[in-house]
């Protein structure tokens, strides 16, 4: 196969351009030792001895960075390592490799970032969350289950009330049905609401 481009990046990085296909990135130096420029021929052994040696490896090793660095969805290390110029098929394979030992896992992700929000946020609300962040609608259900009691719900609106400093024991009207407007927006049912608020009138 033939290179018929080689397309500066950065000063030290390069795309590789196989008969008019991206193929991966290399360092500068990388371009010297397989004899890689524009208009030279590739063999077939070389180019996957490149994918082998230099594209997945460091894909797998840049997956593993970024999980180290912070704990993250599937999809959410897709998108990063597609940010780095990484051919899917080598994403594919970083992300598989950092499956086999456990280091991604939606479903304990979903569980982290329920257990660590339920007390502020709507389930709706993090439903959305967790929805934008890419974990499939299964794992998201899985983890609520797992991660929620009866008393979840009205246990958050307790805290924002409390939050938002709202007098429950001297209620003035307009400030009892903006809060019920907040609480709404923010996903909490209607019914919840007015439980959590009538039963602090009950014990006041």
């Amino acid at each position: 196969m033939k290179v018929t481009k080689v397309e500066p990046v950065t000063k030290t990085k390069y795309k590789v351009f196989l008969d008019d296909q991206f193929a991966f990135v290399l360092y500068k130096g990388e371009l010297s030792r397989y004899g890689i420029r524009d208009g030279a021929e590739l063999e077939e052994e070389t180019r996957q001895k490149i994918w082998d040696e230099v594209i997945v490896k460091r894909a797998r090793a840049r997956a593993m960075h970024l999980l180290e660095d912070m704990d993250r969805t599937e999809a959410a290390l897709r998108e990063k390592l597609k940010q780095g110029l990484y051919p899917e098929a080598a994403i594919e394979s970083a992300v598989q490799y950092v499956k086999s030992f456990h280091y991604i896992d939606d479903l304990r992700y979903a569980e982290r970032f329920i257990e660590s929000r339920k007390s502020v946020k709507s389930r709706k609300e993090i439903y959305a969350l967790l929805r934008g962040k890419g974990v499939a609608i299964d794992k998201i259900e899985t983890a609520f289950e797992e991660c929620y009691q009866d008393d979840s719900e009205k246990a958050a609106i307790q805290q924002l009330i409390q939050k938002k400093r709202v007098n429950l024991s001297q209620p003035n009207p307009a400030e009892i049905q903006k809060l019920y407007g907040y609480l709404s927006r923010k996903g909490f049912r209607y019914e919840d609401i007015r439980q959590v608020i009538q039963n602090h009138n009950e014990k006041a």
